[in-house]
């Protein structure tokens, strides 16, 4: 069986550069091993708001989020076969009241990292990549998290337990109710500064709206990886993803959809810049029936007489 998750976490240093983590409770996937603080997403929550929420459960802090820092994916597999895909948002968040917390049930820890201790202890590894830390095992009976586990540095200090996260954030298998997607999307551009659209067939939500390049993920792939090969089915170019830039969720509680009934949808986006350095003329390569009609390039200046899907438009008002 496959099951996928998204989660979302914050990256809070104090003013010596450490980095706060939290070490996974008796009954967690994650016992033993120290990741970032967060967790998963309920439906229709925004990442954002998971993360601020995710600190306030696990360490007594409220902060802010000041901007996003990753999006990465990684697979766990348990000792019957069955896979979990986790898709993982990364923000920096900066403290803004709140008491960290000294005591509390459910086996877990909170500690400071200092950035240049050499000590090690087994952390999860999105967060160890991450904050590129240095590598060794993680403890017994952990989910093994592709790729391989690292450590980080011991905490200088720590506060005693805080409890675990307590949303799951994946949709529960079989469910005909909520649906959850995560996809990457491009602002995509070439040399010239043209920029490349694509249209939403009919037939599908926002259907005749041009709308970035991109489109859901698949299990087990990396958000950079999916957003490159959905690039090359959607409009036949090839790539460079230059940064992540935004992160993006829409709910639609009752949208149909090409299956010709209504679904409670959550779909949370990741938004990059990505460059074309050789660009060809825009054709669809995906088989027919796809959610894309077709694909061309466009000059700034045509942008306003187009109809932009919303996430479209958010992002090449920058351009302008």
């Amino acid at each position: 069986m496959q099951v996928r998750q998204i989660a979302a976490y914050g990256v809070l240093r104090d003013e010596g550069g450490q980095v706060l983590l939290v070490r996974g409770g008796d009954g967690r996937p994650d016992r033993g091993a120290w990741r970032l603080p967060g967790g998963g997403l309920r439906h229709a929550e925004h990442p954002a708001a998971a993360v601020v929420r995710g600190f306030a459960e696990e360490t007594g802090l409220a902060v802010t989020v000041a901007g996003v820092r990753a999006a990465v994916a990684d697979v766990a597999t348990d000792a019957a076969g069955s896979g979990l895909h986790t898709d993982r948002l990364v923000f920096d968040v900066t403290a803004t009241g709140g008491v960290l917390r000294s005591e509390q049930g459910g086996g877990a820890r909170l500690g400071w990292f200092p950035p240049d201790s050499t000590a090690a202890v087994p952390v999860m590894p999105f967060t160890a990549e991450l904050l590129d830390l240095p590598g060794a095992p993680l403890p017994s009976g952990t989910s093994r998290v592709l790729p391989s586990a690292r450590t980080a540095p011991a905490p200088t200090s720590s506060a005693a337990t805080a409890p675990a996260p307590t949303a799951p954030g994946s949709t529960a298998p079989g469910s005909t109710a909520l649906r959850r997607r995560f996809g990457a999307y491009g602002l995509v551009t070439d040399p010239a500064g043209r920029v490349l659209l694509t249209l939403i067939a009919e037939g599908y939500p926002g259907a005749g709206s041009w709308h970035l390049p991109g489109g859901g993920t698949d299990y087990g792939e990396a958000p950079e990886t999916g957003l490159l090969r959905e690039l090359v089915e959607e409009s036949g170019q090839v790539g460079r993803v230059v940064r992540l830039i935004s992160v993006d969720s829409l709910h639609h509680p009752s949208r149909v959809g090409p299956e010709g009934r209504p679904l409670n949808w959550h779909t949370v986006r990741a938004i990059y810049t990505v460059v074309v350095e050789e660009p060809t003329e825009a054709r669809v390569l995906e088989l027919a029936g796809g959610s894309t009609a077709r694909a061309s390039w466009f000059a700034v200046d045509e942008l306003g007489g187009l109809r932009l899907s919303d996430i479209a438009a958010r992002m090449v008002a920058e351009l302008r």
